[in-house]
């Protein structure tokens, strides 16, 4: 069976990944969550609708040792499932002028994005690897590529993996396994309720947020067969607002 793993899940881009995934590639899905299991259940039932399988794992993806241990022991249970897809979607922020950023705002925001993503994958690119096969996808932001003042924490983390996404595909393609990146920037979502949506989108020419459902059809591309000479790439989702 083949499956597509999804980090942080349960809610708005992640979600809308999962759902599309299974919706449009008919992926069976691993839904990863850290804390919130009734929004990760409504998640799984929606999915499921697909007519595809959700298992849901909770655990958080800063935590390495959970984090693999969770993962080798669904394929030691699950021996014929193929994780195919890899969805590197956790992050949380916790913005603040740098000269007043206290030191675990800083390392909660690093670890879940870039730790996370090493702890999730990293387990399994090997069988990736063995199979000539995959799709590593990783959801980074347009603050990682511009830069946001009040985001240093954020914008150094996923800067930081936008050059992981382009090393990690010069390391692997040979083997039929593309890595890519997908940025996107003022998104309707739980990230974005407390913003000021009327002043912000006079900063982007299409003059509207972005869907969750418009960053899953560009991550549903990228990890189809139709984007197999796609790689080392962070593809900008974002309404013209850092071009």
């Amino acid at each position: 069976m083949k499956y597509a793993l999804v980090t942080g899940g349960s809610r708005g881009i992640g979600k809308a990944i999962a759902i599309k995934l299974a919706r449009e590639l008919g992926y069976n899905i691993l839904l990863n969550f850290h804390c919130n299991i009734e929004a990760a259940s409504a998640t799984k039932r929606l999915i499921e609708i697909e007519g595809v399988d959700c298992k849901l794992l909770q655990f958080d993806v800063v935590d390495a040792e959970t984090t693999k241990r969770t993962l080798e022991n669904f394929i030691k249970n699950r021996p014929d499932a193929e994780i195919e897809v890899i969805v590197n979607n956790a992050g949380i922020t916790r913005d603040g002028l740098f000269m007043w950023m206290k030191p675990e705002d800083w390392h909660s925001v690093v670890n879940t994005s870039l730790n996370g993503f090493y702890n999730v994958t990293q387990p399994l690119i090997k069988n990736m690897l063995k199979r000539h096969y995959g799709r590593i996808i990783n959801i980074v932001s347009v603050s990682g590529l511009k830069g946001n003042a009040g985001q240093v924490n954020y914008s150094a983390a996923k800067g930081a993996m936008v050059a992981a996404t382009k090393a990690l595909a010069q390391e692997i393609g040979k083997r039929k396994v593309t890595v890519n990146a997908v940025a996107p920037g003022f998104i309707t979502s739980d990230m974005t309720a407390d913003f000021d949506e009327n002043e912000l989108k006079k900063l982007i020419p299409l003059n509207r947020f972005g869907q969750v459902e418009e960053v899953a059809d560009l991550v549903s591309f990228l990890a189809s067969e139709k984007a197999s000479y796609i790689t080392g790439e962070t593809i900008n989702i974002n309404g013209g607002l850092y071009s």
